[in-house]
């Protein structure tokens, strides 16, 4: 896994066509096109002649398990209509590396080479990841190329981002992190059915402290709730993340707020939902804190035999009390992880919290996700509608099966 991304399954189903120009970036790129492979995408790919002479296509072909495109001319390759082959079969063009060359030809509507021709035979969006030297990139003539691309509205650049280059310079031209191209891609795919509304997402655990290294908390990684954030993120919505203690990246494009404790993730919730048309409630909050919290560690000759605790506030109720009664209130969503008596749990907290939806899953089961699993299986229960039982998927897929519903309740509220 790459640092800063998840592995979140998001891209089965889709048909990717990827064209490499030449430069050192192209190893890179490989990288990129793996995270593709692993996310469930099938991926074909085309190289211009100077790629090859950085990476082989033998190597390419590996990574995408399919022929790899490197000459519009050669029949032997059984490829002869290749390009227009790739191009009809793409939900997306991704370009990566993209020399200066290569965005030049394509700003001027050239077709003289492998990906040339894939992308201008294309109907879907082309995403390109400029890598170049410094100097290049900032050449008025590159930006002029590259505005032309932009104008045309198909064309989407990530990148190039600002570091030391292989020639030793420093400054903007570096191929961008290989989890930077696949975020930017799930945001070009993603349809904008959340454009023009807030959604502020609760996430991972929350940590309630006996003294300065002690606490009491939960497994809980943060996977689902960041996974909704960034779902809702590249469906257009203003996202709000509130994010208790974990491991996980800030999603970019998204307001993160980190927090600690329950009473910090209550304040920042009341703070944030004014105005949001979704409140998702995927945190795993601390149910109990110690009666006392002391200021210096507590010695373990000094530690109680039994701890005095207290309930915390309950995040979602007060949230859920605060809004009921607004004439345009927010969709409000929970989650029930319960060991037993799954839809009945789940049923009773939807009624008692005045909820609009219950996202309930089982933990301890095997096989079926949880806490620090990577995939999940969950149950969504709303009134009025019959329950709809998810199997066993990636946390992302999740996450858009719940904005959907979501989505519907929507426009049961419009209605």
């Amino acid at each position: 896994m790459t640092e800063g991304h998840e592995i979140e399954g998001g891209f089965r189903g889709r048909k990717i066509a990827w064209g490499f120009s030449g430069g050192i970036a192209a190893f890179k790129a490989c990288q990129a096109l793996r995270l593709f492979v692993h996310e469930g995408a099938e991926v074909r790919a085309a190289m211009t002649e100077a790629a090859t002479r950085f990476i082989g296509p033998l190597t390419v072909g590996a990574l995408t398990g399919a022929p790899v495109l490197t000459d519009v001319l050669a029949p032997q390759q059984d490829m002869f209509f290749g390009h227009l082959d790739l191009a009809r079969r793409a939900d997306l063009v991704v370009v990566a590396p993209a020399t200066a060359d290569v965005i030049a030809r394509l700003a001027h509507g050239m077709a003289d080479c492998p990906v040339t021709t894939t992308v201008l035979a294309a109907r879907c969006p082309i995403l390109v990841a400029p890598a170049m030297n410094v100097a290049m990139w900032e050449n008025p003539a590159v930006q002029r190329n590259v505005g032309i691309l932009r104008g045309y509205g198909r064309y989407h650049f990530v990148g190039p981002a600002s570091g030391l280059l292989a020639d030793g310079d420093v400054g903007f031209g570096r191929l961008v992190e290989p989890w930077e191209i696949l975020e930017a891609a799930r945001g070009v795919l993603a349809p904008k059915d959340f454009r023009g509304r807030k959604v502020v997402v609760t996430s991972g655990p929350t940590r309630e402290h006996l003294d300065p290294v002690r606490f009491l908390s939960n497994p809980s990684t943060g996977r689902m709730g960041h996974a909704l954030a960034r779902a809702a993120r590249d469906r257009g919505a203003e996202v709000v993340l509130i994010s208790g203690p974990t491991e996980l990246a800030d999603p970019p494009g998204v307001r993160t707020v980190r927090v600690v404790s329950a009473d910090e993730m209550l304040e920042a919730a009341l703070d944030a939902v004014e105005g949001a048309d979704a409140f998702i409630a995927a945190a795993a909050v601390a149910d109990q804190k110690p009666a006392r919290y002391e200021q210096q560690k507590v010695k373990k000759t000094d530690a109680p035999a039994s701890l005095d605790l207290v309930p915390t506030p309950d995040v979602l109720a007060t949230v859920s009390r605060r809004v009921h009664d607004l004439p345009s209130r927010p969709i409000l969503v929970g989650f029930a992880a319960e060991t037993e008596n799954l839809v009945e749990n789940a049923a009773r907290k939807l009624r008692e919290k005045r909820l609009d939806l219950v996202v309930a899953n089982q933990v301890g089961a095997e096989g079926e996700g949880g806490f620090g699993a990577r995939a999940n299986a969950v149950t969504l229960i709303s009134e009025g509608e019959p329950n709809e039982v998810l199997p066993l998927r990636a946390k992302r897929e999740i996450a858009d099966a719940i904005l959907d519903r979501v989505l519907r309740l929507f426009e049961g509220k419009a209605g």
